[in-house]
């Protein structure tokens, strides 16, 4: 990614009308934008069946690269209610890379209401070795938080605290 974000791609964060995430990203994909909607598996029980969907991890957030001039494009669709552009841009691949990284791995996943202060820690082994974030103790497990301080929002996963050292 080049310094120079003024005509190049930059994240946005587009604030989605009530469950548009899905059809925001399948008109990116119509459109040849970029788009990442990380999601996570739900499974649910029905008459002996089981069957799993996925679902938004940050309902109603659709993040999208794309040059800044090509925003009136994202606006044209009837699925955003509001386009936000990402303030620190390297922050932000990071931060979603490493949730991305997260949702890759058989750990449940899920969605932090609101982001807590706690102990800064890092993933010494196992699938997330090497990821930031920040825990909360339970039992034995710790849940640590995967923020996306963009949107004020985090996703929390439960590793065993064996797995976690101090930053």
């Amino acid at each position: 990614m080049s310094g120079d974000t003024s005509s190049g791609p930059v994240w946005f964060a587009a604030h989605t009308r009530p469950r548009c995430e899905k059809k925001l990203a399948q008109y990116c994909a119509r459109h040849a934008v970029e788009c990442d909607l990380p999601c996570y598996k739900s499974v649910k029980k029905y008459r002996g069946k089981t069957l799993t969907f996925l679902k938004p991890l940050f309902p109603g957030y659709l993040f999208v690269r794309t040059a800044p001039i090509h925003r009136r494009l994202l606006c044209q669709s009837d699925y955003i209610a509001n386009l936000l552009e990402v303030g620190d841009q390297q922050l932000f691949v990071r931060q979603l890379a490493d949730i991305n990284t997260a949702l890759e791995t058989d750990y449940e996943i899920r969605l932090v209401p609101i982001i807590t202060e706690g102990v800064r820690i890092r993933v010494k082994s196992g699938p997330l070795r090497g990821i930031e974030g920040w825990v909360e103790a339970r039992k034995g497990m710790s849940n640590v938080m995967l923020r996306l301080d963009f949107i004020s929002k985090a996703a929390s996963v439960q590793i065993d605290a064996s797995e976690l050292e101090l930053i």
